[in-house]
């Protein structure tokens, strides 16, 4: 999968084991989905999942791989990904726009984007098939580009793997999962959280000013195909100055992530959040408190890969330090009220214990945060 600020790709399985604990199978909710690695694992746990996020590449990776199975789409995907990628190379807008006044991807790998996002736009495909292209072309990008691991900046110096040929690998699509087959939403959380409903859900709200579509403009623009008009050194989209989420605001982050809490309508909640967001743990623990008894999951956790190589401006220049590289990440649990506490916390305890982490009820807290 991408890289991803936030990325929850180290503590997936105890993400997943904290929610095994609440309900060993049925519907899940993922009501910011981003990469859908955590929807992912989920649905190969069993859990029929519904993903939701309002950027349209994160979209477009959870239709991939939640929403497609494996049964319906592999069979007739192999074919066109050799034919995809045997497009003529193409100087169209994305190289012109992140090759040339830009370098976030050298430009014969550039070219070949263009040819392949050609001719999947000439193509008649259904809503999963396309999805599943677009994810290996990404994917493919990925691989290949010059970045410290964010679209807000690109090195002055073209990284090693950017020499490299693009390559078509074929996603990994998972067969229908046993509680069902999973969904792909594309709606602003507070409207999801009123529409989707299920047995657990799980909260992974932006939780500070970065703003996903600016981070990630180039896939957003790779998967619309509507060649924006873009600015800065940066080449973000225009649009990334007007499309502002309310959870990248402080004054507004606490009123939108109340709103999704108490509008959810799931048995089991369980939130992630960490020590660097605009919201501190005492706030987060008021605020889901609100739904019930509340037991925290803490775990000491390695900062984003932008951080591990310092800090950069649009040029790629280093022009600075981080202060730490490591942080803290807290998941918040609330069973449903009819749930023994007892047996979550003994059985939470078990679970957490094996990844490192640990596992505190409401009355054990000191609110120090």
């Amino acid at each position: 999968m991408i890289k991803y600020i936030g990325s929850k790709r180290v503590l997936v399985p105890l993400i997943c084991d904290v929610i095994r604990t609440l309900s060993h199978e049925g519907t899940a909710v993922d009501l910011f989905s981003g990469t859908s690695r955590v929807g992912h694992a989920l649905k190969r746990r069993g859990y029929q999942v519904q993903a939701n996020d309002l950027n349209t590449y994160a979209a477009v990776l959870a239709r991939c791989y939640i929403e497609a199975d494996a049964e319906t789409v592999l069979s007739g995907v192999a074919t066109l990904l050799e034919e995809m990628a045997q497009a003529p190379p193409v100087r169209g807008y994305f190289t012109r726009t992140f090759c040339e006044e830009s370098r976030y991807f050298q430009p014969h790998n550039g070219m070949r984007v263009d040819g392949m996002r050609e001719w999947i736009a000439e193509q008649r495909l259904d809503d999963d098939v396309l999805a599943v292209l677009l994810v290996a072309l990404m994917e493919a990008a990925d691989r290949v580009d010059s970045t410290t691991g964010l679209q807000m900046a690109y090195l002055k110096s073209w990284a090693p793997r950017s020499f490299n040929d693009l390559e078509i690998r074929t996603p990994e699509v998972l067969p229908i999962a046993a509680s069902g087959r999973g969904s792909a939403h594309q709606m602003e959380a507070g409207e999801a959280a009123r529409v989707l409903t299920g047995d657990v859900g799980y909260l992974d709200p932006p939780y500070n000013q970065h703003s996903y579509l600016g981070n990630y403009h180039v896939w957003e623009t790779l998967c619309r195909w509507d060649f924006p008009e873009a600015y800065g050194i940066a080449k973000k989209r225009l649009d990334c100055r007007d499309r502002k989420s309310a959870f990248n605001s402080k004054p507004r982050i606490r009123a939108a992530l109340q709103d999704v809490v108490d509008n959810l309508d799931v048995r089991h909640l369980v939130l992630s959040f960490n020590n660097e967001g605009y919201i501190d743990f005492d706030e987060i623990l008021d605020m889901v408190a609100r739904r019930g008894e509340v037991l925290v999951v803490e775990k000491d956790h390695k900062r984003y890969v932008g951080a591990q190589i310092g800090i950069h401006n649009p040029r790629g220049e280093r022009v600075g330090e981080v202060s730490h590289l490591r942080n803290k990440e807290f998941l918040f649990v609330v069973p449903s009220p009819n749930t023994p506490l007892n047996r979550v916390v003994a059985d939470l305890d078990a679970q957490v214990r094996v990844h490192g982490a640990r596992c505190v009820s409401t009355d054990q807290l000191s609110k120090t945060g």
